[in-house]
Order: C-alpha cells, then sequence, then structure tokens
C-alpha cells in the first residue's frame, strides 16, 4: 500500500522531475517507509512506499526490470500474488523480489493488459514500456485505490491523491459546475471521471488506459457483473445461496490476511464488521487485534456504539482497543481530515476515521474493515421501495430517498455562474439505471450504488483516511468473486429481515444475535451532524470570508439563512446541509484552491 505519481509528456520535452518530486512529498502520509523515483526522458514516475509485502528492499518502488525492459510504480495488494508468482516461474519467468508488484510486472509481460483479470485484490499501477515507450495504467474493479490525472496536450500528470497533482502545479483549479451539481445533490458523490475541479480527473474503476508514445490513448472497461439470474442457479433453494455466500466472504476473509505483518479489524458493533470477526477467528486466528472508536454526545445524540463492539470483543476474546475522542479533539482533528481528502467528502464519519486511523496506526499497519456490505447485499433503505416497480419510477423513488435537494431547490443554492439548465444528476441516475444487465429495478440500484456511490463515499474515505496515516484498510466485502455471486443473487433474499437478509442469515449461525438485531448505524459523530461551538465557528468563518466570497459558489441569502439556523435543515439522509456547503469551502481553501 502506498502512494504513486508521475508524468508523461507529449511534446518532445523531459518529463519534470522537479514537479514529480513536489508529488512525492506530498504522498509521505501514505508510503511512510520510504521512498524512490525514475525517469526515462520523456516519463518519469515517483513512489512512497508503505512495506506491507516483501519489507526488504528488493520491493521499492518504482520497481525496474531491466530484462523485460519494464518499469512499475504500484498502490495496493494482491492478494493471490503467491499463486500468480508460482504460474509465472512454471512460464519461466525468475524473480528478484517476494512482491506482488514484481508479480504485476512480470503478469503484465506475459498476459498484457489482461493481467487485470488475473488479479484478485486493490490496486492501481502505471507500467512503462522500454522498447515502445507506451504507458499502461489501470484500478481495480471496485475502485478501492485510487488514480487521478491532470491532463493537457503537451503532458499527463497522475497521482494517488488530487492533492498531490495540485502540488505539481499548473492546473486548471476552476470549478466544474456539472461535478457541484452532483456534489451538492447526491451526498458528495462526483461520479468518475470528474472531480470537482476541471482541470483533474480520476480514471474510472474497472479501467485500463493505454498511452502510446505519440500520446494517442484508449481505455477499456475490463470488469462488469451481471445483476441478473442465471439458469444453473434456478433450483438454489436459500440456503444453497446463504451457504454459496458464507463460503464466499470466508474466502475473502481469509485472502485478506496476505501480509508479512499482523493483520487487525475495525469494529463498529454492527453487522458486517462482527462477521468479519467471527470469520477471522473461525479461521484460527488468535489475539485478533480490533479497533472501536466513539465520541462525546452533542445535542443530545450518542457518540459511540461500545455497547455492541465489546459484545464481540468479548465473545470471540479479541485484543480490544477503545477510543474515546473529546469534542475538542474532534473539532482539532477537522484540519487534518480535510486535508487528508482527495476530494470534498461531506460524510460526516470522514473524521472518525482519521481519528480512528491515527489510534489505530500507533500499533498495526494493516486491517479489515466492513465497508461495501451496505451496497452489496442490499442494507440501505431506499432499497426496499424499488422492488416490483417499473425503471422510471425507481428512478424517481431513488432520486427522493438519496438525493439532497431536486434540481430546482438547487437553483436557489448556487450562484448564476454555477447554475445549469439541465438537471445532470438526474440524467446520470436514469441513463445507469437504465443500463441492460440488471434485471429489476433493486438490482440497477443495487449496481449504481455499488459501481458509483461506494466508490466515491465510503470507499474513498477509508482509504484517504486510513493512507493518511501509514494504515492499510482492507475491505472483504469489495472481493469481486463475492460482489459477481451477490449480484447474481434474487434480490428478495438480500431485502429480507429488513435489509441484508442474506447477511444476517449467516451472522446468527457465526455471531451473538444482539448485535444482528439491532438497529442499523453508522460512525455516530454528534459534534458535526449537529453543528455548534468550535466546528460552527470554522463553517462560519469559511463561508463568510474573502475567499468565499470571491469565489461566489452559494447565494449569499442562502448561506445567510443556514448560519441563522445552523442545524435547521438536513437532508434525507440526515446529513446536515450547512456542513455540506462549508466543508466544500473548507476544503478548498485548505488546499490553496
Amino acid at each position: 500500500m502506498c502512494g504513486l505519481c508521475g508524468e508523461i509528456t507529449f511534446d518532445g520535452s523531459l518529463a519534470d522531475t522537479t514537479a514529480v518530486a513536489r508529488m512525492v512529498e506530498s504522498l509521505v502520509p501514505r508510503g511512510p517507509d520510504g521512498q524512490g523515483s525514475w525517469s526515462n526522458g520523456r516519463v518519469a514516475f515517483g513512489h512512497r512506499r508503505l512495506s506491507v509485502i516483501d519489507l526488504s528492499t528488493c520491493g521499492s518502488q518504482p520497481m525496474v526490470d531491466n530484462e523485460l525492459g519494464l518499469t512499475a510504480v504500484f498502490n495496493g495488494c494482491i492478494y493471490d500474488y503467491r499463486e500468480l508468482r508460482a504460474e509465472l516461474e512454471g512460464h519461466g519467468y525468475r524473480f528478484f523480489s517476494h512482491s506482488d508488484t514484481e508479480v504485476i510486472l512480470k503478469g503484465y509481460h506475459h498476459w498484457g493488459t489482461d493481467v487485470v483479470s488475473h488479479l484478485h485484490g486493490m490496486f492501481a499501477f502505471v507500467i512503462h514500456e522500454r522498447d515502445t515507450g507506451r504507458v499502461v495504467m489501470a484500478r481495480d474493479r471496485l475502485g478501492i485505490k485510487p488514480l487521478y490525472l491532470a491532463e493537457t496536450p503537451k503532458r499527463l500528470r497522475f497521482a494517488s491523491t488530487l492533492p498531490a497533482l495540485l502540488t505539481a502545479g499548473e492546473v486548471d483549479t476552476s470549478i466544474d459546475p456539472v461535478a457541484l451539481h452532483h456534489y451538492l445533490t447526491w451526498h458528495a458523490v462526483v461520479p468518475a471521471p470528474r472531480t470537482i475541479l476541471n482541470g483533474v480527473r480520476k480514471l474510472p474503476p474497472a479501467t485500463v488506459r493505454v498511452i502510446e508514445a505519440d500520446g494517442s490513448s484508449t481505455e477499456h472497461r475490463y470488469w462488469e457483473p451481471r445483476y441478473e439470474r442465471r439458469p444453473e442457479h434456478a433450483n438454489w433453494s436459500t440456503r444453497d445461496w446463504e451457504d454459496a455466500v458464507e463460503e464466499a466472504l470466508r474466502v475473502a476473509v481469509r485472502r485478506r490476511l496476505v501480509a508479512d505483518i499482523p493483520v487487525g479489524v475495525l469494529l463498529s458493533g454492527g453487522l458486517d464488521s462482527s462477521l468479519i470477526v467471527g470469520l477471522l477467528a473461525q479461521e484460527g486466528q488468535q489475539d485478533l487485534a480490533t479497533y472501536s472508536i466513539g465520541f462525546e454526545a452533542v445535542g443530545g445524540r450518542v457518540g459511540d456504539e461500545f455497547a455492541y463492539s465489546d459484545v464481540i470483543a468479548e465473545h470471540f476474546a479479541t485484543d480490544h482497543h477503545r477510543i474515546r475522542v473529546t469534542s475538542d479533539e474532534l473539532s482539532a482533528a477537522l484540519g487534518h481530515a480535510i486535508g487528508a481528502m482527495a476530494e470534498p467528502m461531506v460524510s460526516h464519519d470522514v473524521v472518525a476515521f482519521d481519528l480512528l486511523s491515527e489510534r489505530v496506526s500507533e500499533t498495526i499497519r494493516v486491517v479489515q474493515s466492513g465497508q461495501g456490505a451496505d451496497e452489496v447485499f442490499a442494507g440501505y433503505h431506499w432499497y426496499p421501495p424499488l422492488a416490483g416497480v417499473g425503471r422510471e419510477e425507481a428512478v424517481e423513488r431513488y432520486a427522493r430517498a438519496f438525493f439532497d435537494r431536486d434540481h430546482a431547490q438547487l437553483r436557489s443554492v448556487v450562484s448564476d455562474r454555477y447554475a445549469l439548465d439541465e438537471d445532470p444528476s438526474l440524467a446520470f441516475v436514469r441513463t445507469h439505471m437504465s443500463r441492460p444487465g440488471a434485471e429489476t429495478a433493486v438490482d440497477a440500484a443495487l449496481r449504481l450504488d455499488s459501481e458509483v456511490m461506494l466508490v466515491d463515499d465510503p470507499v474513498k474515505r477509508v482509504d484517504n483516511m486510513s493512507m493518511a496515516w501509514g494504515l492499510e484498510a482492507r475491505v472483504p466485502f469489495l472481493d469481486h468473486d463475492l460482489v459477481e455471486l451477490a449480484a447474481l443473487c434474487p434480490p428478495d433474499l438480500k431485502l429480507a429481515d429488513g435489509g441484508k437478509g442474506i447477511l444476517k442469515a449467516i451472522g446468527r449461525r457465526i455471531i451473538p444475535p444482539e448485535v444482528i438485531d439491532r438497529p442499523k448505524g453508522y460512525f455516530p459523530v454528534p459534534a458535526i451532524t449537529h453543528l455548534e461551538g468550535k466546528v460552527l465557528g470554522m463553517v462560519r468563518d469559511a463561508l463568510t470570508g474573502d475567499a468565499a466570497r470571491d469565489r461566489g459558489l452559494f447565494r449569499p441569502e442562502y448561506v445567510d439563512e443556514l448560519l441563522a439556523d445552523p442545524n435547521g435543515e438536513l437532508t434525507p439522509l440526515r446529513g446536515n446541509k450547512l456542513w455540506q456547503l462549508g466543508l466544500l469551502e473548507l476544503w478548498l481553501q485548505g488546499h490553496g484552491v
């Protein structure tokens, strides 16, 4: 797990190694264990390393294979690298390290761009071919690992974070009006390839891009699960599906134990992380380190769920760590959390993950986490109302449940400069849900959330906040074999028992029932959902200062209304609308935009 960056020029000039060095420096938190750089004329790579597999210098990056004429930078973890290495050795390849990076290099030489179909894991990588000048970049199937791009006719720069590209300089930092519409409509989700800035894009998940020496490029999507029923499953009983999903989840959890250092678990006390702990215990893990976080109550809202995480920790005798955070600590940490965001993320539990990651990284470097289960197994409240309805009605119901505001309301939020005549957010959902390959409206919504919302909210949140402290977070519910199986599963089995029915049935075999039957919860962060004190002051200063006035994103009268009643307007998902505006300005100002 690491941070990567680089530059490719198209005008005959040498790559700017100084700009690459600036990007490397900004990626230090993602890779505290070492750094490297490499250049060859028009191409330069930079890297920061978090040592998890092959801790020796043989695993350092950029990794150069002079025999094959290939150089690579890689961020992520390939869980089946040992099996792939053995297979490649059978084809005559000789290895100089024990790292998964070298497996990608040899695999690319053997399989070409189809190497991605052999990889079980999370990854973003860039490979340069010495003899052709070709550069190939790829991102994992579920977008767990990020890759940001700043491209002009003269060059392409890439990095693991958007702020790293800003440090390189010469980025168009004007606001993308369509991305702003998405941000204010879709709970801060900005679907790939857009970002909030016109000059930065991101490689979509499950995508390979090939860039030729002359600057021409092609992109193709290499993975797209089908959300349809198959004839071979027609006679499967509910128990058959439960057994198949349980086995796939066991394999996913087992795969994510591969490391040359210990692996712990972020334990929220909910079904998903509790299942991971239970399965690891059944795998024979002894003295498993688990971590939970809680906050002070604010505005009458409880700030921890220790009662549930304690049940799991005691039941499985884990080495459990309770982390308590005061409101003062929370407000002090906001600046770091916002700085660590590759893009502005409004979810209130971002800062929870930041603080949790800080404390966890003091004792361990790799953890498993439960993100993805709600999107893959239908855990959200907006899925049941979509059962049995037509696709167009499903679009409207989805928007009512999930969107923070509709298009008409948004026109009263943004200034005329950023107002759009059309509604790109609703159009995006309608187009996505009408694509072939999803049998029902529920299937279409699950596909949409897994491919878009999941990638640019929970998954990005976990990557950004954990990597800001040199902590690698692995997400077994996003094992692509498990996701493919879940996509084929009949929606009614997922919707059962109030949502995630099939996971709850599996859980009843493994973990205490009081954790399964509890009300659905999230990381409670009361000081952000209920704005007051220092946090409210930060938001007020950001939205009323010179930078915000000069930028002119929002109508002043709307900002004044929100500030007059800071907790009066909430989104359908119970997010604070003032926080949404304030967070965007805090992020832009924090990164000098």
